[in-house]
């Protein structure tokens, strides 16, 4: 199990903060996974579910 040991007293400032930068965006993942698939959030992004194909065509109707 030496292998998976960590010296903590020699890490550098840059190691600290690529620590630090990589468990933020874990956890921003787990947060964005959790939003997106909770119940009470179904029918707000159901209702987006086509709103790329809609600008489009609002976009062109009012060019005209």
């Amino acid at each position: 199990m030496d292998y998976f040991a960590t010296d903590w007293a020699a890490m550098t400032f840059k190691d600290w903060i690529g620590l630090i930068v990589t468990i933020g965006i874990f956890l921003l993942m787990i947060w964005a996974y959790v939003h997106t698939f909770s119940p009470k959030n179904k029918e707000k992004f159901e209702s987006q579910r086509y709103l790329i194909d809609d600008d489009d065509d609002d976009i062109e109707d009012s060019k005209k």
